[in-house]
């Protein structure tokens, strides 16, 4: 996602200089041309000291004035102090030094629709007042996101610095971290017998898209970045080509365990398991009316098809 933020930023002519950071090298970060318009920083930002090296370092000298903040441990499996670092302590070291920063004017911050609780007695459609979920025994994965979530709201309107929180559709895609593309991506899915819920879901381009207009953008708040795609689960398989599999839910979570085991797959059915029973899908109507944004990109589905083909049954 951040490759093709920076491209996207790169192609826009009100952009005068991009400041890119990641962990690994730059022929493997950013694999492109840029015409001089782009400094690259491998830099580790878990820790506040690198943070305020790159803040009132190379930050400062290029005069940078937004920042957009997407760093995130994408494996679901993994847990512990320095994942919690990524998810949640680099934000808010960033959010710290932005208040006393002399040219950061504004932050924009992607969240995604995980944070939000699932349940029985809520909506199916949220908009950004729903109930998020502070489950105390939700995975790290969800917890994490949720704590940085709240950590970029609660310092609205207290730091000397604009703060945006795109609470984000699934982008569909390889390589983002989506969970759901990697249930999706193999030759059949597990779903729990007797549920069917909507989802929505995003295209990498409408996501940079969003985050490009708030970069633009004035004055704070929420927003959610729904996608272009609202479907059943089932239809979502059908259209990925994938067969699906009802399936007892106490069953689902120990196979998916094992799949994690035997190939690395990051498909977690504890972290998507309300999802996948009741569904979620993104009211976008705050985006619309502030930012602008109006989701155009539909999914590319490798087995193509239309919304109103048939569902195979099962």
């Amino acid at each position: 996602m951040g490759q093709r933020l920076v491209r996207s930023l790169l192609a826009d002519t009100r952009v005068s200089h991009v400041l890119a950071v990641d962990d690994v090298p730059a022929d493997h970060a950013l694999p492109f041309s840029h015409a001089g318009r782009l400094t690259y920083l491998a830099m580790d930002i878990r820790k506040a000291r690198k943070v305020r090296e790159l803040l009132f370092g190379p930050a400062r000298d290029l005069n940078v004035q937004v920042v957009v903040h997407l760093s995130e441990h994408i494996n679901s499996y993994n847990t512990g102090r320095g994942v919690h670092e990524q998810n949640v302590e680099a934000l808010r070291s960033i959010l710290e030094l932005s208040d006393m920063h002399p040219t950061i004017f504004r932050l924009v911050v992607k969240s995604h629709a995980v944070v939000y609780r699932v349940g029985l007695d809520l909506p199916v459609q949220v908009t950004e007042e729903h109930p998020l979920n502070l489950a105390a025994d939700a995975p790290q994965y969800v917890r994490d996101r949720v704590e940085a979530d709240l950590t970029a709201c609660a310092r609205m309107g207290l730091i000397d610095c604009e703060v945006v929180v795109l609470r984000c559709a699934e982008a569909l895609a390889p390589g983002i971290g989506s969970q759901l593309h990697d249930w999706l991506d193999a030759p059949f899915a597990l779903r729990t017998m007797g549920f069917d819920p909507m989802v929505n879901v995003a295209s990498p381009e409408d996501i940079v898209h969003a985050i490009e207009l708030a970069t633009h953008g004035s004055g704070e708040g929420v927003f959610n970045i729904p996608g272009y795609d609202t479907l059943p689960l089932s239809e979502a398989a059908h259209k990925w080509g994938t067969r699906l599999i009802p399936m007892p839910a106490s069953l689902i979570r120990p196979i998916y365990g094992f799949r994690h085991w035997a190939t690395g797959s990051q498909f977690r059915y504890g972290i998507n398991r309300a999802q996948m029973h009741l569904g979620l899908v993104l009211d976008g109507t705050r985006a619309r009316q502030v930012l602008g944004y109006v989701p155009r990109h539909p999914v590319q589905w490798p087995a193509g098809g239309s919304l109103d083909e048939p569902i195979p049954a099962g």
